[in-house]
């Protein structure tokens, strides 16, 4: 049996104003994040899912990111299975930050990775 391809991107590729979908808990979040990312936990992803329909409705890539790309790569292919243009940021968030990406946070403290 195969499996198609997962759709796959490097940090350094995720253009500034792409639609990052970053699927940690929110604790991982709020070390550090994308600035504008949409945050939608795996574990809420089901419940949020029309939030994710709604911010792609306008046909733009989904970039999915978790802190390494595990739980990015089973959204991503869910996604993928949606028909939604969605593709996994290889090595997530350590990635971005190993890229040297900006990350933020909610209250102005120093981000860093979870």
């Amino acid at each position: 049996m195969s499996f198609p391809t997962l759709p796959t991107v490097d940090a350094v590729s995720v253009p500034a104003d792409g639609l990052v979908l970053d699927v940690r808990e929110p604790d991982e979040w709020a070390a550090g994040h994308v600035e504008g990312a949409l945050h939608v936990p795996m574990s809420d992803f089901v419940a949020r899912f029309g939030e994710v329909t709604e911010a792609v409705a306008d046909g733009r890539r989904a970039y999915v990111m978790c802190r390494v790309g595990g739980r990015s790569a089973q959204v991503t292919q869910y996604l993928v299975q949606q028909g939604i243009d969605a593709v996994n940021v290889d090595g997530g968030m350590l990635a971005w930050d190993g890229a040297g990406r900006p990350m933020v946070t909610d209250n102005g403290s120093q981000a860093f990775v979870l």
